[in-house]
This record gives structure tokens, sequence and C-alpha cells, in this order.
């Protein structure tokens, strides 16, 4: 998104808006305090159903989906061959003793997914997600209560978090923490903001989140493993071709054989291997539509829907610029389709049809 695009219903600050001091003129100009401008607030159009009332928490705040389960499922292979990777450089490395004492210390890493003070870091340095400042959790807090108390989800369970960023985005991040861009913050309508947090927090119920972050991490070894083989094998080549064609081409023959060897031999693992990118790139589109229709059964499907018709005017302007300047935007071949974890915008608000003729 261009930084300064105009979310449609953004309200512009005026004389006694939000940042303006209603007493500033009655101020002599001594003791007045300098004006720091404020971004333009979105109106807050929620409908605060719960505000100052009880809120009736649900016995069962979280848990793992089949979406979840089936992207856990999909790692096990990624998983095992990391473990190899693991186990072979620690006990070649550090011995037995201590070799498998860092093996045991990987797999049980995986719980640091839900140590709420590691997630905070991984958010803040990886991800670049900051703590909100005090007027933009004013704005943020009542929202997300809103969200939670319709999903009878305790609020303070999951930490909110900013990114600074131009574009209308949130994210689901391990097992605590939501984050939401400046944009998504200030740019959009409260409703439509509360849509987007209840997406995310259905992906925080139906387990995606941590499921997802737990998965790349246990698979993480065998990808930098695999990622120093297939450089090994370009320095490989590389050197052949100096000497001859002859060895670049028995090179070839020797790292063909080799692949087809593992294949054969240790067919299941290789093969989930090869499939996987495919099947998790389709628990990823299955947990988009699971969490849009979380977000619609929190009553937000008209705003849900409006943000998604506003991502598919993004696609369409980019479109038509593109076109204007005598350019055609690559389409996505069937193989990128295969390999997207978020569905097209149309099979999304096909999917909302049946909450959007639902009375509110």
């Amino acid at each position: 998104m261009q930084p300064g695009a105009q979310y449609p219903g953004t309200a512009q600050p005026g004389p006694h808006g939000q940042g303006a001091d209603p007493q500033g003129a009655g101020q002599s100009q001594a003791d007045a305090r300098p004006f720091i401008p404020r971004p333009a607030v979105a109106a807050d159009d929620l409908d605060y159903r719960h505000q100052g009332s009880r809120v009736h928490l649900a016995s069962h705040q979280r848990g793992a989906d089949a979406t979840a389960i089936g992207q856990l499922a999909t790692q096990i292979p990624g998983a095992l061959v990391s473990l190899a990777v693991v186990s072979a450089l620690a006990l070649g490395i550090c011995g037995t003793v201590v070799g498998w004492l860092v093996v045991v210390a990987w797999v049980a890493s995986g719980a640091l997914v839900f140590h709420r003070p590691t997630e905070l870091r991984f958010a803040r340095h990886v991800l670049k997600l900051r703590e909100p400042l005090a007027e933009e959790r004013a704005r943020l807090e009542p929202i997300w209560r809103e969200v939670t108390a319709r999903a009878g989800i305790e609020a303070n369970t999951y930490e909110l978090m900013v990114e600074n960023s131009d574009d209308l985005n949130a994210v689901a991040v391990a097992g605590h923490v939501v984050g939401v861009t400046t944009y998504s913050l200030n740019k959009i309508p409260s409703s439509n903001l509360a849509a987007v947090l209840a997406h995310e927090l259905g992906h925080h119920t139906g387990g995606h989140a941590w499921a997802g972050l737990l998965g790349y991490w246990y698979s993480l070894p065998g990808r930098l493993a695999w990622a120093f083989t297939r450089a090994l094998a370009r320095i490989a080549l590389a050197v052949a071709g100096v000497f001859s064609a002859a060895a670049t081409g028995l090179l070839i023959l020797f790292m063909g054989m080799f692949v087809l060897a593992g294949f054969l031999v240790a067919w299941y693992i290789t093969v989930p291997l090869v499939v996987a990118p495919y099947l998790l790139a389709w628990a990823g589109r299955l947990g988009e539509l699971r969490a849009d229709q979380q977000s619609a059964a929190l009553g937000f499907a008209p705003e849900m829907a409006e943000v998604l018709r506003h991502f598919q005017a993004e696609e369409d302007a980019a479109k038509s610029a593109a076109a204007a300047q005598g350019k055609k935007l690559q389409e996505p071949t069937g193989l990128a389709r295969l390999l997207s974890t978020h569905p097209d915008n149309y099979t999304r608000l096909r999917a909302l049809e049946p909450y959007l003729q639902l009375p509110r």
C-alpha cells in the first residue's frame, strides 16, 4: 500500500477531534505547549455490546483445530531430518554425554514458543513489533476487549503490539502476541479493525500461530542443512566447470544418483519433504478461511468483507497503474498459487457469503 493512501471512511481531525486541545484557545502564548501533529484517526463506529458489562468466559480458551494439527503433521518429516542433523552434529562435536544433553535441550526448546518473555523478544527483534504508545493503546484496547468479550476469551491472555507500516495488516505470533500495523490502527474504522483483530484471534484460538512457529522451529536445522548442501553443490559444479565439461557432467550424474538413491531408500522421508511445502500452503489457506469464519461468527462478517474488498481494490489499482504505464503485472502461475498461504480475495469473500446473509 502506498504511504498516505486513504481507506474509505477515514476521518480527518476536526477542531475538537482527537489530538486537539479544547482549552488551548484560552492559554497565553507564553505557556502554550508546542503543537505536535498526530495522525488522523479513523472513526470509532464499533458497536460496543459488552462495554461496562460482565464478560462470560468460555470454558475452552484455546486449542488446536484440524488446520493446526495438519500443520504439525506435515512438519514431522522435516523435524525428523532436523533431529538427525542436530544429533549428528552434537554427538560428533560434543561427545556422547554432552551431545545427548544438547539433543534433549533442542527438543525441549520448542516450549519457548509458549514462553511469554521469549515470544516478546522474538516479536520485537525478529518481527520488529513494538509496544503501543499510550494513545495507540487507548484506541486499541477497547476494541480488543470487545472482540475478546464476544468470543468469551480472556483479553489479558494476549499481548498487543504495533508495527510501523503503511500496509493494512495484522499478525498472530506464537502463543500470546497479536500485532497490528499503524495504518490499520489509525486509518480504518474501529469496526473494521475489530474484524481484523477477530481474524487474528481466530488464528490463536485455533492454534494456527503456535503450530506454524513450532513446526518452523523444529524444521529449521534441516532447512539450514539443505541450504548448506545446495551451496556446496553449486561450488562443486563451479569448480568442476573450470576443469572440463566432462567433469561437470560426471558430478551432475553423481548428484542425481545420490538424490535418486535417497528417494528409493528413504522414500517415506524424502517424498513427504517434497510435498510438504504444498501441504503447508494448503493448510495456511484453510487457516485463513477458518480465521475469517471466526471473525464472521463474532458479528464482523460485513466488516471483514469490507477489508477484503479493500485488498482487492488495491490489487486492481496496481494493475491499472501498470497498464497506464504500458506494463503488465505478472499473474501468479499455477505453481505459485499452490504455494500461496493465502486464498485470493474472491475465494475469501465467497466463503463469507453465508454469514453476510444472516441477520447481525
